[in-house]
């Protein structure tokens, strides 16, 4: 799934609109970010704890800001779940400004994504 480099906005509309497609309901932000972790888990779908679904969603902001280079993949822990380490800080945003830059990360993570 490719998107426009120059309209947010309109991309994320799009991306959401494609997941509609293949899920049955716009996901927002916080659904996103689990399929994310879920993807990035690798084991498929099954029953999360709340706990597991939290860390599937920090896995998945972990992934989408690597792509930046804000954080780095060091290895899986003998469960199979991935783990990164921050390696440069992200920059001081509103809350308006850091809402644009995960949705980039995830935008980008979706143009480069494959299984999508």
């Amino acid at each position: 799934m490719k998107f426009d480099s120059d309209n947010l906005e309109h991309n994320w509309t799009q991306l959401r609109a494609s997941l509609m497609k293949q899920f049955g309901k716009k996901p927002d932000m916080n659904a996103i970010l689990f399929l994310i972790g879920i993807q990035e888990l690798g084991i498929g779908i099954r029953e999360f704890t709340k706990e597991e679904k939290q860390d599937l969603m920090h896995i998945a902001t972990c992934k989408v800001f690597s792509l930046s280079g804000y954080y780095e993949y060091t290895g899986t822990d003998e469960e199979g779940w991935p783990h990164y380490k921050a390696v440069k800080t992200i920059p001081f945003a509103n809350l308006r400004e850091q809402e644009n830059m995960l949705k980039w990360h995830v935008i980008e993570y979706f143009n480069q994504s494959e299984e999508f």
